[in-house]
């Protein structure tokens, strides 16, 4: 695919990213060095105790075991993504940045828990404005930790390309995939 076709990817944000409280990112966390087991601890906790009121009692617990590490994973994977490509993000903000929210959209679903039980990272494409845009995913729950990368769920048009892609060459997405480094 030529990015020719393409308009010129959204301006990439440089420097401190702000925190939702205006701070700098940076002086809201320190540096990563690894996920504490704290983290799973409180997402099981979570998961057996899925309301308000139990998430608002342990809502500090929630800032400095999950929000506060995930924020700093961010902001330290933010070289090794722009390494792999300038195209993708890595944006260390509490809202609107490559953290997924904790609260889950319940409006129409039959399963009411308002708190996600994971933590979600998405380092999206530059032209991507949600989660069905091309981009990493890392994905920690207890017993579950996974990265992925790709599209989630694209719509019909992108998809629709991706496969006529692989039909078009089947010998160089056979070469792709049987790459060791991939």
């Amino acid at each position: 695919m030529t990015t020719a076709s393409h308009p010129s990817p959204r301006p990439r944000p440089r420097g401190k990213q702000k925190a939702a409280s205006g701070a700098p990112a940076r002086a809201t966390r320190g540096r990563f060095h690894a996920f504490d087991p704290a983290l799973l601890a409180f997402l099981g906790e979570l998961e057996e105790n899925n309301d308000r009121e139990w998430f608002n009692a342990n809502k500090h617990r929630y800032e400095t075991a999950v929000l506060q590490p995930a924020l700093a994973f961010i902001e330290a994977m933010a070289p090794r993504i722009d390494a792999i490509s300038s195209h993708f993000l890595a944006l260390a903000q509490r809202t609107g940045g490559s953290l997924m929210r904790i609260h889950r959209d319940v409006r129409f679903s039959h399963d009411k828990r308002p708190y996600k039980t994971n933590v979600g990272i998405q380092f999206r494409h530059t032209f991507g404005k949600d989660v069905h845009a091309p981009g990493f995913y890392v994905h920690l729950e207890p017993g579950v930790v996974f990265v992925g990368a790709g599209m989630w769920r694209p719509d019909p048009e992108p998809l629709a390309q991706i496969r006529d892609a692989i039909v078009a060459q089947p010998e160089r997405w056979a070469e792709v995939c049987s790459d060791r480094a991939f």
